[in-house]
């Protein structure tokens, strides 16, 4: 036991390996495909109970379909409908609406140290959600690499080569010399921007969510101008998994801490420096660095999928 927990633990073990698997077989032709549907046909004019019985099912179904569909409509009709019937009438002033605004406005820059009102808002007094929205975007990823990842046991129709998949001679743009040139010169200047997007987003506009998808369409670019042969000598799938795993690891832990000490009334030692200055406003910093590497990651993960239907080398 404790030897299969110690090839566990360094990967050589999976324990869910193959779980998922199924039937490998090709893809039938759509002439395959007419003359199944001929001989299903068939067998139906042959034997008219069955028929019927399957005529049957299909109306109980439309009807009992038509039902929820109608019953789920006026529900959430009527609940959008009392929602709409106790907003405050227009042009109205609600003191109740207008307290959390004058709150973020009045006092962000004391109790949150940034200069930009919307990172202290995402990091600091909304960080529980930015963090739900993250997990979000990382769920979405894993979620895309389970349908989209090509491998050698769902490599299942005769038109496609695993071989030639893996190796992007679909559409191998890095040939082209203008896209190539025009990469090599656009590339460094998005790295460069995205960069000072991501570090600055406490005190001017911009953040992690921005600075992160500059980040991300700069690597997409790369890939697409110099080739994936390039791009995966930096970021392979690993390194992928591993900087978004610490990223959210490192958010959640964070606030977990920051909200535990504010949930006991305890002194948060972590100082705000002075407002304006690149190294202010605590966590805020660091947790735009995480948000932007999960970004950046993911929208690399999504083309990448899309394209080839794998990240890195694998």
């Amino acid at each position: 036991m404790s030897d299969k927990k110690n090839s566990w633990f360094s990967g050589d073990f999976q324990s869910m390996e193959g779980f998922l698997d199924t039937e490998s077989r090709p893809d039938a032709t759509r002439e395959d495909q007419k003359q199944s549907e001929k001989r299903w046909e068939k067998s139906l004019e042959s034997d008219p109970q069955t028929k019927v019985a399957i005529l049957r099912r299909q109306k109980e179904f439309r009807i009992v379909y038509q039902l929820v569909a109608i019953f789920s409509c006026v529900v959430f009709s009527i609940i959008m409908l009392y929602v709409v019937a106790h907003l405050p009438a227009f042009g109205k002033a609600n003191p109740l609406a207008d307290e959390v605004a004058v709150r973020y406005i009045e006092k962000g820059l004391e109790e949150t140290g940034a200069v930009n009102v919307v990172a202290g808002m995402i990091l600091d007094y909304r960080a529980f959600d930015t963090l739900g929205e993250s997990f979000v975007l990382f769920t979405a990823l894993i979620c895309t690499t389970i349908l989209l990842r090509i491998d050698k046991k769902n490599m299942r129709s005769i038109n496609e080569d695993y071989y030639t998949v893996l190796k992007d001679t679909y559409f191998d743009t890095s040939k082209d010399t203008v896209l190539r040139t025009v990469g090599f010169f656009l590339v460094p200047c998005l790295m460069v921007f995205g960069i000072y997007v991501l570090l600055n987003g406490h005190i001017s506009p911009g953040g992690g969510f921005s600075g992160g998808a500059i980040l991300g369409a700069g690597l997409i670019i790369m890939s697409t101008s110099l080739g994936f042969t390039v791009s995966d000598t930096i970021l392979t799938s690993k390194r992928i998994n591993l900087l978004s795993f610490c990223a959210l690891g490192f958010y959640a832990l964070s606030k977990c801490y920051v909200f535990f000490i504010g949930a006991n009334g305890i002194h948060n030692p972590i100082p705000k420096g002075i407002p304006g200055a690149i190294f202010s406003a605590g966590l805020i910093l660091p947790l735009n660095i995480a948000v932007g590497l999960v970004v950046a990651c993911t929208m690399y993960g999504f083309y990448s999928l899309f394209r080839r239907g794998g990240i890195g080398n694998a």
